[in-house]
């Protein structure tokens, strides 16, 4: 026995059918396009290198901040001979950077993106296009500050109390 659907039933279909065709469309233009950066302003740019060790999270297309405001962005990562991530960004001409300046990787937020924040140096001196940052702090993984922490309240405590706590756990 061949099943009937209604008008209502039919057009509800094609209907879904229809929006998840146009969210499938959606998702591959953003991952086609997700590579590419462009400055909402079409400004002038220069680029500087930052060598860290690891950028857990920081991806092409993130921000670059100084004091809080945005003067650019990330716009490649690579690998060096010793597996350094070179990132280079892409900071507003006019803007420029004293040599003894560091990058760091922080965090906007707990769970927040990633992006770079640059603390200006003293020096009379500017970084060049092309040049590298001297000094450079690599991104903290949450699950390494939660073991530092733990860690710090074990040694703050007696043997004896970190004894019966770990048998309460065992229990």
């Amino acid at each position: 026995m061949q099943e009937v659907y209604t008008k209502e039933e039919t057009q509800s279909f094609k209907v879904g059918v229809y929006v998840a065709l146009i969210i499938l469309a959606i998702i591959a233009y953003k991952a086609l396009t997700a590579n590419t950066v462009e400055h909402a302003d079409n400004g002038t740019y220069y680029a500087l290198n930052a060598r860290f060790g690891r950028t857990d999270g920081l991806l092409v297309g993130n921000k670059v901040r100084m004091a809080g405001v945005t003067i650019g962005k990330v716009v490649d990562a690579k690998l060096d001979d010793h597996f350094n991530a070179i990132m280079t960004v892409e900071i507003k001409e006019g803007i420029n950077i004293p040599d003894d300046s560091s990058a760091s990787i922080v965090s906007s937020g707990l769970m927040g993106s990633k992006y770079i924040e640059i603390e200006p140096g003293g020096s009379e001196d500017y970084l060049a296009p092309g040049d590298e940052f001297s000094y450079t702090q690599d991104a903290m993984v949450i699950e390494e500050l939660l073991d530092r922490i733990v860690s710090m309240g074990k040694a703050k405590r007696s043997p004896k109390e970190v004894e019966e706590m770990e048998k309460e756990l065992d229990m």
